[in-house]
């Protein structure tokens, strides 16, 4: 394995630089880049301070499959939904909560209304696959029809509506993962 390869990446998908990467490790930007070209080794101690500054552990960054599955099926949507007042959500793929986008499905019988999501950081995104529905941010309405598709930033209370007569599927993603 090529500890430093990976610590390298890591630090890239981070958007840091190997001298801010030394900084909240307390170390060298010089012994940063060693590592990154596996001319030196770090201890477990240090090796676990650069994980922490870079989002993760030890168990995930030994984890060389984490991340190889690349499609889901049927199968492995998590079938105990969610469901508020005439809403569910089915989670699309499992353990999404850790990766940085979250798709889920929501259907909303006609009357239905999803739980109010609170402002948070990140970007909502949805396709409407079935029905009509309107999307609620702040005191604005917005309707939106199948086959047309909204985006917005969570700055403000939001949820969604069925005011049909028939069931809305939405397909909606999620960043950072709020569900």
């Amino acid at each position: 394995m090529n500890i430093g390869e990976k610590i390298k990446r890591l630090r890239i998908l981070n958007n840091l630089t190997q001298e801010e990467l030394a900084l909240r490790c307390d170390l060298t930007k010089g012994f940063i880049s060693k590592l990154e070209r596996d001319l030196t080794s770090p201890s477990i101690a240090t090796l676990v301070d650069i994980l922490e500054a870079l989002g993760t552990d030890l168990k995930d960054f030994f984890n060389e499959s984490s991340n190889s599955k690349i499609v889901y099926g049927k199968e492995d949507i998590y079938d105990a939904y969610y469901e508020h007042n005439k809403s569910k959500i089915y989670w699309l793929i499992p353990n999404s909560q850790k990766n940085s986008m979250e798709p889920i499905l929501i259907e909303i019988e006609p009357e239905g209304v999803t739980e109010i999501d609170r402002p948070h950081p990140g970007e909502e995104f949805g396709y409407v696959m079935k029905g009509s529905i309107t999307v609620v941010i702040g005191n604005k309405k917005h309707k939106v029809k199948k086959g047309e598709s909204f985006y917005f930033t969570p700055d403000k209370e939001h949820y969604i509506v069925n005011s049909g007569s028939s069931t809305a599927e939405v397909l909606w993603v999620s960043t950072p993962p709020s569900f």
